[in-house]
């Protein structure tokens, strides 16, 4: 025996009607289900609360309502709520058996217009009123479905719960009288040994008087395992619009996948915290008599759905889901007053109890100091003055502090029974939190141990839940939301890169690069769900239109602006999505200038920008204090000798407790190549026009030789050893004379650099007398850094460098007879963007 239960969602057009016909007429249903629950129509009850709503508001003030509804009043919402009915009677239904279905129709919108005319009279709306209008939405749902079933062949009777169903008279969420209700049950079936399918109203029943009252927003689920459990029923199925319960809301955690099998207990804390297709009091009748619940989809009923059950297997994973309640307050009253004081737990919450205040979570400090729980908002002022009534006197003494409410607020919970027995749960929830910037405001767990809540902004709850389920349910796979700022040479090399090389990130290691933002210096990009990086230029160069990469799905759309510094920052903030990573591939100050913006919003950094780091010293030591602090990523290993291992090898020195002496370095690129290349066969001007030739200096060669670059460089490296040091206090001798600076155009420039030629000789000429060539090297040693030519002899380490090749030289207390030696290409697009994509995919390491 079966008991099925169909939401509104299920109703809500004649093809999901249709569905449940089908449903209803295959084998493992015909003949076997005694009790079909039904809800009103989707969106009905909706509909009907803001027609009691609107009803109650009279005179002048009703028309202020009907404007701030777009003109609609209780009257025209009402004729469309007939016309919904009956235009699906009109669907299914012909001839005597329509006329019936719109007499009835008729008679229940003539009943209920007749209690909306009274609210518009007296001007005021009761709950218990609201009740009987919510009550109309099944009871036209039912009627009406009963009818189209029985025209489909299916023997079918109307069933109004009212008469069956007693609850209290607490209007709104009225309780289950379950002896007599299960009396009245089982006395109903007794009566006719073959009896119809009943098409019985979910949601609704009766008081003792005869008043009807309502069992909660979904009290249609509980009405089925009502049923269920009063007949012995061997299963209690709810159909809806989704598969079964998943790890998570579907509709904000992408990656949510269904569950197949828990524990009652695992379902009763998933939806009480929120998971919506299954109303958390369905599962105690069902639970009394150990009946199986089944979630189903009604537009899938091969899918299988989520069964809850009294023994299920524990599965792969520590948790069994995460869910969460997007709207709460958090009210905290605290005082010296409540230290050791028997019985204050009990007045708090007695005052809440005789209120009808319902309490999500509660958590209370050790030291008894204070108390704070969770309420629904709507209820949150009334919680309130209930405290302040009860504590008077204590709150005018001084003993206790007036009660304080926190609002947009929500609760995010990890359930599973397996957490008891799995070490570290606690550790790694939190850690996927904290990491992502999220403040815990409170937290709450259970003796049982399959439950652990924190409260949290409201602004966090998609984050935090994505976060989360990631870190249980995909552990092995480590995303990065990236926003990328400047798509030129090193920007562009490096969108390159990531195309050409995710699918193997993904499929070997486990590492997805997600495309999120992208700007150049006119445009900006925008796609949550990320878009293809291959398309990005064309996106930003306006060779793609954005509204042809749209997918129709929300969230999928691709947005295209155009840029504004503040604006593409501010959009990456309000994202708001975990693992977020700001890449930064410009050489622009401004935007060196918001990188503590963004890590103060806990977005990591990645750059090969060194303006940050070469600004000031207080920033430098913000930006750097600030990850350190937080614990948030800002990674900068390529605005040193691109993509060589230099600011990771003094950093992982320093935190083995070695100690740098001395650094010398070729940190120039360009420079580089000129001088390696000054032995007698050319002029130094005429290596100047070669290196710019093959695109080695600048457009104006003077922006490398001003030397301007390698200090920034040899100030960052100054920096990464513990020196204050100031760009000013760096010691740069002139590779070049004034003149050459002051020439006008480049042309110019080079006129005057021939001039030079002669001097460069006799100074490249001295030295070669000596064994010794001419290099222009950093020096960075007992808190200062100086960059100048000076000669080196032939086993110097700067004697072997080719081309364009950096070096750095680091001694240090352990490196002190054989300094340590890195060497190899320090500029170029292939090797900076690959730099980058390096520490791009070490912030995704640092995500397990």
């Amino acid at each position: 025996m079966k008991i099925a239960k169909f939401g509104g969602t299920s109703v809500g057009s004649p093809e999901a009607i249709s569905a449940i016909i089908r449903i209803l007429k295959d084998k493992d249903h015909a003949g076997k289900t005694p009790v079909v629950v039904i809800s009103a129509f989707s969106g009905v009850t909706d509909t009907l609360i803001g027609l009691a709503r609107s009803a109650a508001v009279t005179g002048a003030a009703a028309y202020r309502n009907a404007a701030s509804t777009g003109g609609v009043s209780y009257h025209e919402l009402l004729a469309l709520l007939e016309g919904q009915h009956k235009k699906t009677a009109a669907r299914f239904l012909k001839g005597a058996d329509r006329k019936a279905a719109l007499d009835e129709i008729n008679g229940l919108t003539d009943e209920l217009k007749r209690i909306l005319e009274g609210l518009n009279l007296l001007g005021e709306l009761s709950s218990r009123t609201l009740d009987l209008v919510m009550s109309f939405g099944e009871r036209l749902s039912a009627r009406l479905v009963a009818r189209i079933f029985r025209a489909n062949g299916i023997d079918t009777d109307y069933l109004d719960t009212r008469t069956l169903i007693k609850a209290t008279d607490r209007y709104g969420n009225a309780q289950c009288i379950q002896k007599e209700t299960y009396a009245n049950i089982v006395s109903f079936f007794e009566k006719k040994k073959k009896m119809p399918l009943q098409l019985a109203t979910g949601f609704i029943a009766s008081t003792v008087g005869g008043q009807t009252v309502t069992l909660g927003r979904g009290g249609s689920d509980l009405t089925a395992a009502i049923f269920g459990a009063a007949l012995g029923a061997d299963e209690v199925e709810i159909w809806t619009d989704v598969d079964g319960i998943h790890t998570a809301d579907p509709k904000l955690v992408k990656n949510a996948f269904k569950i197949d099998e828990m524990l009652y207990t695992e379902a009763m804390e998933i939806s009480h915290f929120g998971a919506k297709v299954l109303f958390p009091l369905t599962i105690k009748p069902a639970l009394e008599k150990g009946i199986p619940i089944s979630i189903r989809n009604t537009f899938n009923p091969a899918g299988g759905g989520t069964r809850v059950v009294s023994k299920a297997e524990e599965g792969e994973f520590p948790i069994r889901g995460i869910s969460s309640i997007s709207k709460i307050s958090l009210l905290r009253i605290q005082g010296p007053g409540m230290v050791g004081v028997a019985g204050f737990s009990a007045r708090v919450f007695g005052a809440l109890a005789r209120r009808g205040i319902s309490v999500i979570l509660i958590t209370q400090s050790s030291s008894e100091y204070s108390i704070c729980f969770a309420v629904m908002p709507h209820e949150s002022g009334m919680a309130k003055t209930a405290l302040e009534e009860e504590f008077e006197q204590e709150i005018r003494s001084g003993n206790i502090d007036k009660p304080v409410v926190e609002n947009d607020l929500s609760i995010i919970a990890v359930v599973g029974s397996k957490m008891k027995s799995t070490s570290g749960i606690s550790g790694k929830f939190f850690q996927s939190l904290g990491r992502n910037g999220i403040n815990v405001v409170a937290i709450a767990q259970g003796s049982s141990e399959i439950n652990i809540s924190a409260v949290i902004p409201k602004q966090d709850e998609a984050k935090a839940l994505n976060a989360v389920h990631e870190a249980f349910f995909h552990a092995t796979v480590r995303s990065v939301n990236l926003f990328l700022m400047g798509t030129g040479l090193i920007g562009g090399t490096l969108l390159e890169q990531i195309a050409s090389h995710r699918k193997t990130l993904a499929d070997k290691d486990k590492i997805r690069i997600n495309l999120i933002g992208a700007a150049n210096v006119d445009r900006m990009v925008f796609c949550r769900e990320g878009f293809d990086p291959k398309k990005a230029k064309a996106l930003l160069n306006g060779e793609e239109k954005a509204e042809d990469q749209n997918r129709g799905k929300a969230g999928a759309e691709v947005t295209a602006e155009p840029l504004s510094l503040n604006g593409f920052v501010d959009k990456m903030i309000s994202f708001n999505l975990p693992n977020a990573c700001f890449c930064d591939c410009t050489a622009n100050e401004s935007i060196a200038a918001a990188y503590g913006k963004i890590l103060a919003a806990s977005i990591p950094v990645v750059t090969p920008n060194k303006r940050a780091n070469s600004g000031s010293l207080e920033y430098y030591r913000q930006l750097t204090g600030y990850s350190k602090e937080r614990r948030i990523p800002y990674l900068y290993e390529t605005t040193v000798c691109a993509g060589l291992p230099v600011i990771s090898t003094l950093r992982d020195l320093n935190l083995s407790g070695d100690r740098v002496r001395r650094i010398e370095a070729v940190l120039s690129g360009t420079l580089s190549f000129i001088f390696n290349n000054f032995d007698g066969k050319k002029t130094f001007s005429a290596l100047v026009r070669e290196a710019k030739a093959k695109g080695y200096t600048e457009p104006d060669p003077r922006d490398d030789l001003n030397a301007m670059d390698a200090a920034r460089k040899a100030l960052i490296l100054a920096r990464e050893c513990g020196m204050s040091l100031e760009f000013a206090n760096v010691d740069i001798e002139p590779i070049l004379p004034p003149a050459c600076f002051k020439a006008k155009t480049v042309d110019a420039f080079f006129t005057e650099l021939e001039k030079t030629d002669a001097a460069f000789e006799k100074r490249r000429a001295a030295a070669a007398a000596k064994g010794m060539s001419l290099r222009y090297v950093a020096v960075v040693e007992e808190g200062a850094a100086k960059l100048a030519i000076r000669p080196e002899p032939a086993n110097s380490p700067f004697r072997t460098l080719v081309d364009s090749d950096n070096i750095v030289v680091i001694t240090t207390d352990r490196y002190s007879k054989l300094p340590m030696v890195i060497k190899g290409p320090g500029a170029g697009a292939q090797v900076t963007a690959g730099g980058v994509f390096a520490d791009i995919v070490r912030i995704a390491r640092t995500l397990v």
